[in-house]
């Protein structure tokens, strides 16, 4: 007969649990979008600029951890600031692609696909630490911004 739990060896395990609250709105939502757009706008522009700056610390004086880190900035950023899609990855592989072959193009950079493989992952690693608590941090800044009363 029925009580709502299973037996398992033994044990009684509880009913599932419903799936946790979504996250609230953002109150400065515009805001944090643009920051996202002017983050996009910085890795265009380092993405073509013919000798981009480097740097300060050397442990991301590698290329590939630059690129990387670019693109799991961008995808963790925007997972947070819009509502969650699929095409802001889809969106962020194809820009990573697009900007290598631009640098092919314009005959000062090459075109790299080990390149095109860390902006991949860096996408890829910006969706997992998305999906962590700090998936979150974003909505806890814009409730401290709301709550100190900037507007």
């Amino acid at each position: 007969m029925g009580t709502g739990l299973r037996k398992t060896a033994g044990r009684r395990n509880p009913a599932p649990q419903p799936p946790s609250e979504p996250p609230r709105p953002l109150r400065f939502s515009r805001l944090w979008q643009g920051i996202g757009w002017l983050m996009v706008a910085a890795v265009v522009w380092l993405s073509l600029t013919p000798e981009p700056p480097q740097p300060p610390t050397p442990w991301l004086a590698g290329d590939k951890a630059q690129h990387a880190l670019a693109y799991a900035s961008l995808t963790y950023w925007f997972r947070q600031a819009f509502p969650p899609h699929w095409r802001w990855p889809a969106f962020f592989l194809l820009l990573g692609i697009g900007l290598e072959f631009l640098q092919g193009l314009g005959g000062v950079r090459t075109l790299d696909p080990v390149d095109m493989v860390a902006n991949g992952l860096g996408v890829c690693l910006g969706l997992a630490l998305s999906r962590t608590p700090l998936g979150g941090l974003l909505s806890k800044v814009d409730a401290i911004v709301g709550a100190k009363g900037l507007r």
